[in-house]
């Protein structure tokens, strides 16, 4: 019998064992039995030979009728190669059989006379038809053949990921040779309680099944099991991250009567949706707990996330501590700035004329400020003069202090890595901050239980009145080409009624090549159907000239993009929201936060080339205010392609919840545990999110349960053992800063 840990080198040998470590980072038992096959083939239901056909896969069942062997003539002085032709028959017509390696024991076993079952993909040579290097069976005469057959064309082919130099077979091999070594007694992670309430099959018997299964029952029946270790144990991680983190220290801030809230609630111009006094509600007795909160607020566009991170950070505020809020971006940060000032009024001018008995300061830090600026919002940040200090990745720097920080909102959190975060949670004075993770991005429930399965989710579905609705077409320039034209007439019909609006390119373009931030981390621009290859995407540069001296001419035509000094971004932005330019044409660096009542048009050119979720994000910029949105996603893609159904979906509908779905049925779920950042292969291999959805839920309740019951897991060893190879000390790291 065989260990999980025991190394393939002695199981395999020297030479097997390197190359599944060079090609694949497979080094142990449990390594190779844990890769599974990516598919199965069909060998075929039993084929005439008079009846096949060029290209398809068959099982033959046929008698060896002649067998020969030449040898082929080679230059240069090499080996000479031999040839063996073996013509079989089953008295409908004939076949050839060849094989150019092992030459010697496939003659040995193909003698004429014997029967057997050859499996392979037909081919032509020289107008004869013939399975090269044919998979097959002999068989016995002992009147068994038959019923042999029949089974041996209805078992699946297990398929592995290969590589150029290690083939599936290759692979199957060498899993056999563990197979054939495995025994029943294998330690198995499940308890055998919670493998008999889910009626699941032992972990030797699915490693069994899932590279030698029988039939499609063996292989479902596997993977339902295999699935369940993945999620099982993955949501044991999490628990215990839940557990341990409840028990850190913080200190509450609870709501104070007659603050900033309380005056700020009532010197609102409108009334707060049900779900944005739901969810503040929520988060307001988050705020008042001994223990830090960590919470992920999500919203669709426009649901009014940033007012209800506002109302949580004058409630800290209100208690004597300081609110923070990590943008990713400058422009993001400033318009944030812009806005909390805005909505704030005299509630955000402490110490200056005019300003609020109760007022407090709204400090803005980011890389680009001017000396004598950054000097006074680090002042302002340090004093505590500043109870909101806004800000990006300048933030993180060690030599910002604060007086006492009680709150991190983090923006679009998936643009920091974990380090980021972590480096400003530290920067609190007394105990642990209480952490508000906000995303515009909505996230079906399996990634909310399993990517945030340590943060308590809470979500705003409800916009507020006011949004009107946004009409989405696709632009299709292939099959209709008059439509673009029909797009720049109706930007130039929107802007005539005093509008603006904004064209969205995926590249900056100019006479560098280097990627900005946002191209960076911004759309695909390869070719995602696999086709020929595409030309370059549009860039907002040459875009932008384009349609000044071209379908705009006459429009008040500008730029905005990642290259632009800070200042002159800020500047672009300012007239924009002022009304002085009429067509802003940008990267994704407007995907989130802008803020423009008055835009209600947007074309994104070359619309194929973004994710749905980045689509739905950049819709969002459109139709703020009371007047109706327009967005055109303008592609070259071709109808029929998969890229057409993806922009399909996007104009079909604006539910942001609903689009996650499609969005995640077309993504990788990657490795949920930080695979990207640790360069480790992914924890989730056959698990996927959106379909495994029920088995995900009872995964994690199971796993809570255990959590609370053993926290150490003193009595399950095996699944302790399995915990810790799964948060090893790089990802416990992670974990403990996620």
């Amino acid at each position: 019998m065989i260990s999980r840990d025991e190394p393939l080198r002695t199981t395999l040998g020297a030479t097997a064992a390197t190359k599944l470590a060079a090609e694949l980072d497979l080094r142990t038992a449990g390594d190779l039995l844990g890769y599974y096959p990516r598919r199965y083939a069909e060998r075929g239901e039993l084929t005439d030979l008079a009846a096949l056909a060029e290209g398809e896969q068959v099982t033959v069942l046929a008698d060896v009728h002649s067998v020969s062997r030449r040898d082929l003539r080679r230059g240069g002085g090499g080996r000479p190669r031999s040839l063996l032709e073996v013509v079989i028959t089953d008295g409908t017509g004939r076949l050839t059989l060849a094989f150019f390696h092992k030459v010697a024991f496939h003659q040995r076993e193909l003698r004429v006379g014997r029967r057997g079952m050859f499996a392979g993909k037909v081919s032509s040579y020289r107008g004869k038809k013939q399975l090269a290097h044919p998979t097959y069976e002999m068989l016995p005469d002992d009147g068994t053949g038959d019923a042999r057959a029949r089974a041996f064309a209805e078992r699946p082919i297990p398929i592995y990921p290969a590589t150029k130099d290690l083939s599936s077979m290759d692979i199957a091999r060498c899993v056999g040779v563990l197979l054939d070594q495995l025994g029943d007694d294998l330690p198995d992670p499940l308890p055998a309680a919670l493998r008999a309430r889910h009626r699941l099959t032992g972990v030797a018997d699915a490693l069994r099944r899932v590279h030698r299964p029988a039939d499609g029952a063996d292989i479902a029946a596997a993977r339902r099991r295999l699935k369940w270790d993945e999620a099982f144990v993955l949501q044991l991680a999490l628990a215990r991250r839940r557990r341990e983190a409840a028990a850190l220290p913080a200190r509450p801030r609870p709501r104070v009567s007659g603050g900033l809230l309380d005056a700020f609630d009532a010197a609102l111009p409108f009334t707060l949706t049900e779900g944005q006094t739901e969810v503040g509600a929520v988060i307001s007795e988050g705020l008042d707990s001994r223990h830090p909160m960590h919470r992920l607020l999500q919203g669709d566009v426009g649901a009014g996330k940033t007012l209800v991170a506002l109302r949580a950070m004058l409630q800290v505020a209100d208690s004597g501590g300081q609110a923070v809020l990590l943008a990713p971006t400058e422009v993001l940060a400033q318009q944030h700035h812009r806005s909390i000032t805005a909505m704030l009024g005299p509630l955000a001018q402490a110490g200056r004329l005019g300003g609020a008995e109760t007022a407090t300061r709204v400090a803005l830090l980011t890389g680009s400020q001017g000396a004598a600026a950054r000097r006074e919002a680090l002042l302002d940040a340090a004093s505590g003069a500043a109870g909101i200090v806004v800000g990006t990745h300048a933030l993180l720097q060690e030599h910002v202090r604060f007086a006492d920080l009680g709150l991190v909102v983090v923006d679009e959190q998936h643009r920091f890595g974990v380090e980021q975060r972590d480096a400003l949670r530290e920067k609190a004075v007394e105990g642990r901050p209480h952490v508000l993770v906000m995303t515009a991005t909505p996230i079906p429930r399996t990634v909310a239980m399993t990517v945030y399965g340590d943060l308590d989710v809470v979500a705003l579905t409800q916009v507020p009145s006011g949004r009107s609705p946004v009409a989405t077409h696709v632009v299709p320039v292939p099959d209709k080409p008059h439509f673009l034209e029909r797009a720049w007439q109706r930007i130039r019909e929107e802007v005539g009624q005093g509008r603006q609006a904004y064209v969205v390119c995926p590249r900056i373009g100019g006479d560098t090549d280097a990627p900005s931030a946002e191209e960076a981390d911004g759309p695909d621009t390869g070719d995602p159907e696999g086709g020929a290859p595409r030309r370059p995407p549009l860039a907002v540069v040459d875009t932008a000239a384009g349609l000044a001296a071209g379908p705009l001419s006459g429009l008040r035509v500008e730029a905005l993009h990642g290259r632009l000094a800070p200042d002159d971004k800020d500047a672009v932005m300012r007239r924009f929201a002022a009304g002085d330019i009429d067509v802003l044409v940008a990267t994704t660096v407007i995907e989130v936060g802008v803020d423009v009542p008055n835009a209600t048009v947007m074309a994104i050119m070359d619309a194929d080339r973004f994710g749905v979720s980045q689509l739905h994000q950049l819709r969002g910029r459109v139709g703020r205010g009371r007047l109706p949105g327009l967005c055109l996603l303008v592609t070259e893609a071709e109808d029929g392609a998969p890229a057409r159904e993806r922009l399909a979906a996007v104009a079909a509908t604006t539910d942001g919840f609903a689009l996650s779905r499609v969005d995640l049925e077309q993504r990788r779920e990657g490795d949920v545990l930080g695979g990207a950042q640790s360069g480790r292969r992914s924890s989730l291999r056959l698990l996927t999110l959106l379909r495994d959805e029920d088995l995900i839920r009872e995964a994690r309740e199971e796993a809570v349960a255990l959590i609370d019951g053993d926290p150490e897991l003193a009595a399950h060893p095996e699944l302790a053992a399995a915990l810790a190879e799964l948060v090893d000390e790089e990802r416990a790291e992670y974990l403990e800063k996620a």
